[in-house]
């Protein structure tokens, strides 16, 4: 593998039920230093607390009596204090340009409400960002005044964060080329989000009026709860069989996932994919959020994040998904409650994996254009890059089928397995448990 071109700092890897240690992470770019803007959270579970405990076992003193760090995930931060908590908040106010939220349950946002009070107005607003969905619910059900003091700049909050409403599956105005619907998320990285489905709910967001509101509501006629053309189109028909080896009591078998008829009870609980990119190396890392598999789902969406995956790991970009692992393969479907487990976490992955064949250039063609020498410098790259990739080891799941080419998968959130290590005895290609604090990638 190349040199890094992403650091990701786990503060928080779990959903609970202790409260110190739920989902956040912090990604830079590692051609950025430890500057100001420099870094994104994704997701806020945890930050200062976390931020704190690493600071607690790697902040030191030099000879002159300055505070440094020499060790652990901060290495090259300089900090201009000498106590832990002092410096987390610098890095809170100053260091982290952004937050990315992926949903809005209380494991992946009550950090951020928590700690928001300590942004200093000479500081500006701490920018929030999320799909609409997201963004509605926190501004409606957590900084309202009630739940929590409304600290954003509407309403006439005290101005502490600015949401930033993030358009699902990219931004079609900014960015080109592959950078096309990416927008800024720290120095040198960008972002787009893609949703996905996180369980079911008697709660859903209408975007016209931007709120949720209770199924059966004026605001829903039955029609509307009725999955729409799109979103059954985003499984495949031919891929129905590969979804899962425990295909849920929700779903008859045969083509695709088909809804129970108590869908139009039913909303389903957004989630979100952030796809991360390099600005100097164009590498990418997609960072989920809660998920559920697109066999047991009201609204299946993971294939088009496969889908929009795949030819990035054929052309090597992708380095590395984060991806939740909540249960072990002992839950059964009826209570997953919108997460995955190993069976379905590899089902998933064989449908990736059938989509990184799908976008592979063909190698036959690849030889013919060599050979007649037309090929250009850049074509001489991809095919390279292709050919590399092809030649990357295999893993076995335990059918005994083929995993390829699927990049490291970090488990971000796995506080409900009976061991943190049961994806990577079933074959996972692991580069990190939840244990791991720090990734390079």
């Amino acid at each position: 593998m190349d040199d890094p071109a992403f650091q990701v700092i786990v503060l928080g890897p779990t959903g609970g039920p202790k409260e110190d240690a739920v989902t956040g992470l912090l990604v830079r770019s590692t051609s950025t230093s430890w500057s100001k803007s420099s870094v994104v959270a994704v997701d806020a579970g945890t930050l200062l607390a976390g931020i704190v405990r690493i600071l607690d076992q790697t902040l030191t003193t030099d000879e002159e009596g300055r505070a440094a760090v020499n060790d652990g995930p901060f290495v090259g931060l300089q900090p201009p204090h000498k106590s832990s908590h002092a410096n987390a908040a610098y890095i809170f106010r100053e260091v982290i340009a952004s937050v990315l939220i992926t949903h809005p349950h209380l494991d992946h946002l009550s950090g951020l409400a928590i700690n928001t009070p300590i942004v200093e107005a000479s500081n500006g607003p701490k920018t929030v960002a999320g799909l609409p969905s997201a963004i509605s619910a926190m501004k409606h059900h957590m900084f309202n005044d009630i739940i929590w003091p409304n600290l954003s700049d509407e309403d006439g909050g005290a101005g502490l964060i600015t949401y930033q409403r993030l358009v699902e599956g990219g931004n079609p105005r900014f960015g080109r080329g592959e950078s096309r619907g990416y927008v800024r998320a720290c120095e040198g990285l960008v972002t787009k989000c893609l949703s996905v489905s996180h369980g079911r709910c008697k709660q859903r967001y209408d975007a016209e009026s931007g709120r949720h509101h209770r199924i059966g509501s004026a605001v829903f006629a039955p029609d509307q709860m009725v999955m729409s053309t799109a979103r059954k189109l985003s499984i495949d028909q031919s891929d129905g069989a590969m979804y899962s080896p425990a295909r849920s009591p929700h779903f008859a078998p045969g083509l695709g996932a088909t809804p129970s008829k108590d869908t139009t009870n039913w909303g389903v609980v957004e989630s979100s994919a952030f796809f991360i990119r390099d600005d100097k190396t164009g590498k990418e890392i997609i960072i989920f959020g809660d998920i559920e598999p697109d066999s047991v789902s009201l609204e299946p969406r993971n294939k088009r994040v496969w889908e929009i995956a795949a030819p990035k790991i054929v052309t090597g970009s992708l380095r590395a998904i984060f991806i939740e692992c909540s249960y072990n393969d002992a839950i059964d479907d009826e209570t997953l409650y919108g997460h995955l487990c190993p069976r379905h976490l590899i089902a998933e992955l064989k449908v990736l994996a059938s989509k990184v064949e799908e976008a592979r250039p063909d190698q036959s063609q690849q030889e013919g254009q060599r050979r007649r020498g037309r090929s250009s410098k850049r074509k001489r790259k991809d095919s390279d890059t292709a050919d590399y990739a092809r030649e990357q080891p295999t893993d076995h799941n335990r059918d005994g089928q083929m995993l390829r080419n699927i990049p490291p998968l970090a488990l971000t959130e796995n506080q409900k397995m009976n061991s943190s290590a049961t994806g990577a005895s079933q074959g996972l290609a692991c580069n990190g448990q939840t244990q791991k604090l720090d990734h390079r990638l």
